[in-house]
């Protein structure tokens, strides 16, 4: 049985990539974003990012902006999973591989733990929204 090894993408060419995708994660306001360099952990991605929504709809629209960045930066997304139930939708980009979460979830399953191991990355998070400056509906 032969193994057969993934093509990487070169530093420079993953750079457009990774910049679609945080913006895209800010631009939607993603919560309590990670980054997690994986490359010496695994061989199925080069780069993990971890992000909660606050709502099942949040977690949806934050992923689907992130395909939209990456399809317009020229990147064809493999995949999307989760994206019916919206607890949890993973896309896979290939090199970046992002988990889009919410909060409950993301403890639950805890993959900053199971991935720490790789050198931190540094990244400029959105700010968290506070639940005070939400509007509440008020039944009548």
């Amino acid at each position: 049985m032969t193994t057969r090894t993934r093509l990487r993408l070169r530093d420079e060419r993953a750079a457009p990539l990774h910049t679609a995708v945080m913006a895209a994660l800010d631009d939607i306001k993603a919560v309590n974003v990670r980054v997690l360099d994986v490359r010496g952990l695994t061989d199925i991605a080069d780069t993990m990012v971890i992000a909660s929504g606050n709502s099942d709809r949040h977690v949806r629209s934050i992923a689907e902006r992130v395909v939209e960045k990456a399809k317009a930066a020229g990147f064809r997304p493999l995949g999307t999973e989760g994206a019916r139930d919206g607890e949890w939708v993973l896309v896979d980009l290939h090199d970046i591989v992002v988990h889009v979460m919410l909060p409950r979830v993301r403890e639950f399953y805890g993959l900053e733990s199971l991935w720490d191991g790789g050198p931190a990355v540094s990244v400029v998070a959105a700010p968290a929204v506070s639940r005070g400056s939400a509007r509440r509906r008020t039944s009548r």
